[in-house]
């Protein structure tokens, strides 16, 4: 399995929309047939409020993180290209950005097998 952590800051004045839009992921049966078809098997999403703005923290753990990337940016399905208008108004983020996991590199990766 791969695994990702990147942020993405919640642009100003959206906040209250995030949170509308996170809960909704939390229910829907949409959302969870969207991350099966993109191959996510974990998906924690945290806000982290700082001096700076609003930052949403997300972890994503997948077979395949570059081809579940290329599933969300070119699906035609109505709930994909819903979601994608979201993530760019909420944002900021553009549908190429979407083509392939964000460049992060992890730098630690722990397991702990006896718990």
């Amino acid at each position: 399995m791969e695994c990702i952590v990147w942020s993405a800051p919640v642009l100003p004045g959206k906040l209250e929309a995030w949170k509308a839009f996170a809960q909704g992921t939390k229910t829907g049966e949409d959302y969870d047939r969207q991350r099966k078809r993109m191959g996510i098997v974990r998906e924690v999403v945290s806000l982290m409020q700082t001096p700076a703005g609003d930052v949403a923290c997300i972890f994503q753990e997948a077979k395949d993180l570059a081809r579940a990337f290329q599933v969300l940016a070119q699906s035609d399905d109505p709930y994909d290209v819903w979601f994608r208008d979201q993530i760019m108004e909420l944002h900021g983020l553009t549908p190429e950005m979407l083509q392939a996991p964000p460049p992060a590199i992890v730098a630690v990766d722990y397991h702990n097998d006896e718990g």
